[in-house]
Parts: structure tokens; sequence; C-alpha cells
């Protein structure tokens, strides 16, 4: 199956619109956000492509690694994020942007914090059948 998306030629993204909703794996307190800006990502039947924003606040963090089933790309736009801190949230190997990752599936990353938060542009997929 190949990846499909709608043509959308350059437009204004404004970070401050409404629309902003939590990602799925998150914690509801844990103040991230996501816009989805292009595509969807079906992770029932495994296909699929997105590409959103992530907004993390200063102070967040997670504490387990997580793993998914398919690609990601991240690209820091802006701001400061530690990579593989401990279960208390020391440690880690700290970035700033612009910075980029890519993970294929099953790969485990995290956890993840980030003293004055940042804004990551992450493109999800699965791999054509």
């Amino acid at each position: 199956m190949a990846v499909t998306k709608a043509h959308h030629e350059f437009h204004k993204i404004d970070l401050n619109a409404p629309g902003w909703k939590l990602p799925e794996g998150y914690a509801p307190d844990s103040g991230a956000l996501e816009t989805i800006i292009s595509g969807s990502l079906d992770t029932e039947k495994k296909q699929g492509s997105r590409t959103r924003i992530l907004r993390f606040p200063a102070g967040f963090a997670t504490y387990k690694p997580i793993v998914h089933d398919y690609w990601e790309e991240v690209f820091m736009l802006e701001g400061d994020m530690t990579v593989g801190a401990d279960d208390s949230g020391h440690g880690g190997e700290s970035f700033e942007g612009y910075t980029y990752a890519v993970r294929p599936p099953g790969a485990w990353h995290g956890p993840f914090r980030s003293k004055n938060g940042c804004y990551l542009l992450e493109t999800h997929y699965y791999d054509p059948a």
C-alpha cells in the first residue's frame, strides 16, 4: 500500500492556534501537546504516515523509555531536550535545535526531559507493504 497525503503548498503554521491535543501515550498532566499537520497513522492496521509538531513545555519529563512499531523521524525546531535520563530524571545527553533523529520500528528511546521546552517536527510511518 502506498503512503498518501494531501497536497499542501507552503502555508503558515500558527503555533498559537487552537486545536493542539494530548498525544497518545502521554500523561494528561505532562503538558505535551501535538498538532497533526499532514496525513494520518493507523496503528491498528499498521499503515499510513503522519507529520506532526510535538510541543513539550518547560520542565517536561518522562521517566520510562518508549518503543513503537513504526518509523519515526524527529527534527528539533527549537528549544532543548535531554534524551536517556534515568528513572529519577538524571543523566542523559542534552540537545538543542537544530538536531535530528531517525528511529526504526522497535527502537527503544527516552526517557526525555526539557528544561525550557521544545518544538519537535516528527514524521511517523509504516513501511509500505
